[in-house]
């Protein structure tokens, strides 16, 4: 027993020190973009485009807020304005798809996906799902009700302060991941060692195989959806070493998890707004399997014409 708890804890410091080099410098870097002229630009920019998905112009403020920094930060700047439910329900969906763009994305870059991808995907899901929503949804025209939180404003003066301020929230960034990922670590190791490991990837078999993986590819689905991408990580990172995760398992992996990861915490935070959350989680959830189905069907169909082409190829050859 000591033995996997030495060979867990070590696991997890260097999980947390890969992830740690990631998160720590880029947290600095956004806390100091939103006190920046570039954050207002990015608002009156995307100003445009918002009359398209149904939102009044200040919505940009929350998506921006929320892609840089974290679904906090969004929800935060969603209560300094006066939204109606729809609109709310909008912006919940659109910052469920896309947020915390830079850390969540340079953390999948770790794993071996593409980060262009993950934010790619994520952003045209975020437009596509508003847009869809704009268009369908009739009602929700009453003033949304902000029952349970506020938003707090601090002042910071200088930018000695700006920059304390990012360190400190990038410094109790590593230590909230190094909380979560080093005991996670040490009970997926004891898992791995008693054989429960293989018996939870039994039981999700049918899943996987639905979504075009092998039974390898489980966990890392399981940490995404329960713990989210940026946390989850840490998992996948030790599955693509110890596993055998393929390159396209992981990839339908990702792409299944950037359209639904953390699907309980991510859900909980917007009751509060006076929304309807049980569609969200329906939006998000079913997305997810039809997306990653289809590009799954898609690659085994490339992957077998590519292989038949390169038969008849060396048949001609000779």
């Amino acid at each position: 027993m000591f033995g996997v708890l030495q060979r867990g804890l070590k696991q997890g410091a260097n999980v947390t020190w890969t992830l740690g080099k990631v998160i720590f410098p880029v947290t600095v870097i956004v806390t100091i973009l939103q006190f920046t002229p570039l954050l207002k630009w990015m608002v009156d920019w995307l100003a445009p485009l918002m009359k398209w998905l149904g939102l009044p112009g200040e919505a940009a403020v929350p998506l921006v807020v929320g892609n840089f920094l974290s679904l906090y930060a969004g929800i935060g700047a969603i209560v300094s304005f006066d939204f109606t439910v729809k609109e709310v329900f909008i912006l919940a969906i659109m910052l469920s798809f896309s947020h915390n763009l830079l850390i969540e994305s340079s953390v999948a870059s770790k794993v071996g996906v593409n980060w262009s991808i993950v934010i790619g995907v994520r952003i045209a899901l975020a437009i596509i799902s508003a847009f869809v929503i704009h268009l369908v949804w009739k009602g929700g025209g009453e003033l949304a009700q902000y029952g349970l939180i506020s938003k707090s404003n601090q002042e910071l003066n200088g930018w000695g302060e700006i920059l304390l301020q990012g360190f400190q929230t990038a410094f109790m960034s590593i230590v909230q991941l190094a909380l979560i990922v080093i005991p996670l670590m040490i009970v997926i190791q004891f898992f791995r060692e008693s054989g429960w490991m293989n018996k939870v990837s039994d039981w999700l078999v049918p899943f996987t195989r639905m979504l075009g993986m092998e039974k390898n590819a489980s966990m890392t689905l399981v940490a995404g959806i329960t713990i989210g991408l940026a946390y989850g990580a840490g998992l996948m990172i030790q599955a693509v070493k110890e596993d055998g995760v393929s390159k396209k398992d992981m990839y339908l992996a990702m792409i299944f998890l950037v359209a639904c990861h953390a699907v309980v915490e991510d859900t909980l935070v917007f009751i509060p707004l006076g929304i309807p959350v049980w569609p969200l989680l329906l939006i998000r959830l079913t997305t997810a399997i039809v997306l990653t189905a289809a590009i799954a069907y898609i690659w085994k169909r490339s992957t077998t014409r590519r292989k038949e082409q390169t038969h008849d190829h060396s048949y001609d050859s000779i």
